[in-house]
């Protein structure tokens, strides 16, 4: 087992399109409803590729592996990698509450032992203007909520 990281920030706006946040359902609208075959349609070619988190976390694995942000074998280390990046964002937090200091490190440290059992972990904070950053570690090779996915890294 291994952990992937992914880190997407952008406008909140973008974030909320939740259609594009999950995977199509597996069978098409009624022919007869053009506007929800062409919705239907764009969510299907959009979902695999497009660089928004998902709603499910597992689902990180059905994307690109251009999305992978680093791999780590040991969950300590993939931990790591969340605390640095809540560090590095943390004066841009909206919430006084995220931006103290002592967050990141309980974050991380929570994430280490979620990561240990083979948990993923996703967290998403707002940002100022206003933007959202979503973080999220999978575990990977399997996963226990989607365990017949494949690892984007092939």
């Amino acid at each position: 087992m291994h952990h992937h990281g992914y880190l997407w920030t952008g406008p909140k706006q973008r974030f909320d399109d939740e259609a594009l946040r999950r995977p199509p359902h597996p069978e098409p609208p009624p022919a007869d409803k053009a506007e929800l075959v062409a919705r239907y349609e764009e969510v299907k070619t959009e979902f695999p590729v497009v660089d928004l988190p998902p709603l499910e976390t597992a689902y990180w694995l059905a994307k690109p592996a251009g999305l992978v942000r680093g791999t780590w074998e040991d969950a300590k280390e993939a931990a790591q990698w969340l605390g640095d990046q809540l560090t590095a964002y943390a004066p841009r937090f909206a919430s006084a509450y995220d931006r103290d200091p002592a967050r990141p490190t309980a974050l991380a440290r929570s994430a280490a032992e979620r990561l240990g059992w083979g948990g993923d972990v996703a967290h998403g904070f707002y940002l100022e203007r206003p933007a959202y950053l979503s973080l999220a570690l999978v575990c990977c090779s399997p996963n226990r909520a989607k365990p017949e996915s494949a690892c984007p890294l092939g």
